[in-house]
């Protein structure tokens, strides 16, 4: 299989940890800390809706002065963009460039069935070029605090 073959399934991270939306800030926090993650789907039912960032969480949430007990939907970001397990890595981190994100849910007919990282683009299989292709145009036109 060449490289420019191999598929998302093939460098996801399968384990995805996941809230409603009776969940609220606070658990998301904690969540993220015990699994030391940075997103979490948010599923209503069985069906991915939407997720949080860590980001969500301060830009959102706590520098808004919200409270642990803020409601998900209040931090989480819908429509989000994802993939399927069949697109290939290739085209995952074109849309990850194209849309300016570090993680890219994959759904299966609606269930989150895997997240795919900036990371797992060059960690899981020697994607360097995509990854690095990804990561410049995600980072591209982004202005560091205080580098005016």
């Amino acid at each position: 299989m060449k490289l420019s073959d191999k598929l998302v399934k093939d460098i996801m991270s399968k384990d995805c940890v996941t809230v409603t939306l009776l969940d609220n800030v606070y658990e998301i926090a904690l969540k993220m800390k015990q699994h030391d993650i940075g997103f979490v789907g948010v599923l209503d039912g069985d069906t991915f809706i939407g997720g949080v960032t860590d980001r969500d969480l301060v830009i959102r949430g706590y520098a808004e002065k919200h409270s642990g007990s803020t409601a998900v939907e209040t931090v989480m970001t819908k429509g989000m963009t994802t993939v399927n397990p069949t697109t290939t890595v290739d085209e995952a981190a074109k849309i990850m460039a194209q849309h300016q994100i570090r993680r890219l849910p994959v759904t299966d007919n609606g269930k989150l069935v895997g997240i795919v990282a900036i990371g797992d683009l060059a960690v899981r299989g020697s994607y360097e070029d995509e990854a690095g292709e990804a990561l410049s145009q995600i980072s591209k036109e982004r202005t560091l605090v205080g580098s005016h």
